[in-house]
Order: C-alpha cells, then sequence, then structure tokens
C-alpha cells in the first residue's frame, strides 16, 4: 500500500502546484503582457468620465440612442452567461416575441421582416456591446424624428462607426453601440 500511496500524493501535489498554480499565473502573466488594457478592461471615458467599457454591452432605452442586442443577464458583468434556454423553449419563445412587439412599438417604421435577430435574441455572454450594420441601420428612422436629424446623417454615422472583419474576413462587420451612441451624442 505504502508503495502505491507515495507516489498518488506526489502526483496529487505536483498536479496542484502544476494546474492549479503554475497555469493561472502563466495565463495570468500572458494576459498582463497581450490583452487590452491588461486584462483590466479598456474603459470609455466622454469628457474624463467613464460611461463603459469596451467589450461590456449596456442598455439603451431611450428612442434618441441606438439599442443594443438585449442581455440575457440585464447587463451585469459580474453574471455573465446566456439564459440556457433553448430555441424551442416555450419561456424563451415568450420573452423573444415581447422584445419583438417592444421593438416594432417603438420603430413603427420597421417591417417585422427586416429586423435583424440581432435585437431581439441576447448573445451566449449576455454583454456584447455589438450589433451589426443592419441592426443599426433599421434603428435610423426612429432617432432621426427623435433627434431631429436627416437619417442619412445617421447612415453615415453608422458606416463611420463600422469595424471591418478581423483580417477583413474572420467574422462580420460589427457596430459598437457605445461608441456609436457617443458619436450621435457629438453629431452636430
Amino acid at each position: 500500500m505504502k508503495t502505491h500511496l507515495i507516489p498518488c500524493i506526489k502526483i496529487t501535489l505536483l498536479t496542484i502546484l502544476l494546474f492549479g498554480v503554475g497555469y493561472p499565473l502563466l495565463v495570468t502573466a500572458i494576459v498582463r503582457v497581450t490583452a487590452p488594457g491588461a486584462g483590466e478592461g479598456v474603459a470609455i471615458e466622454v469628457n474624463g468620465k467613464v460611461v463603459g467599457f469596451e467589450v461590456i454591452g449596456q442598455s439603451f432605452v431611450s428612442d434618441q440612442y441606438f439599442n443594443g442586442r438585449p442581455s440575457a443577464v440585464g447587463y451585469n458583468a459580474a453574471s455573465t452567461g446566456g439564459s440556457n434556454k433553448g430555441p424551442s423553449n416555450p419561456d424563451y419563445l415568450v420573452q423573444v416575441d415581447e422584445r419583438l412587439k417592444n421593438f416594432l412599438l417603438k420603430n413603427p417604421d420597421v417591417d417585422k421582416s427586416r429586423l435583424p435577430v440581432d435585437l431581439i435574441t441576447a448573445s451566449g455572454g449576455g454583454l456584447d456591446p455589438h450589433i451589426s450594420p443592419a441592426a443599426a441601420l433599421v434603428q435610423v428612422s426612429r432617432i432621426a424624428k427623435a433627434r431631429g436629424l436627416r437619417e442619412e446623417s445617421l447612415k453615415q454615422l453608422i458606416q463611420l462607426n463600422t469595424s471591418a472583419p478581423l483580417l477583413g474576413i474572420f467574422g462580420t462587420p460589427t457596430v459598437h453601440v457605445l461608441r456609436l451612441n457617443i458619436a450621435l451624442d457629438n453629431l452636430r
């Protein structure tokens, strides 16, 4: 028994040190060197005041702002995650239908068939700060009316705030909602 127990204890201690201490320290060191903001997050400031973070979405409910993607966690970064409800779950379908009705109520000019799915379904992490350019464009009419702006000005603003896919081929174009809304506030 002693011949088996001592090697097991040694392997257990080595595994704890390697994977419980060494690996987390290595990953933390890599993040500190390579990640934007050294892994602490990149704050977005307006006039010296932090108004949000680069990778965390937030809720915009005013008709004067572009709406972001819905959040399954109420935009709470401490509890990131999806709803864990499948596309055929009755509760989920009710929730999506409510989001659809609310969006169409605020945007009566939008045809239901033109509505991008990213405006009524939450992302897997529940904190996605981006929407598709189509999701931004479908909101132009409402915002133009609410702010007394020309639709063409808003379309140009969306184009200026659209990011290309990684290396031009990986992913799809996106619009950072907070940055777009900040640019919208600065539009004269």
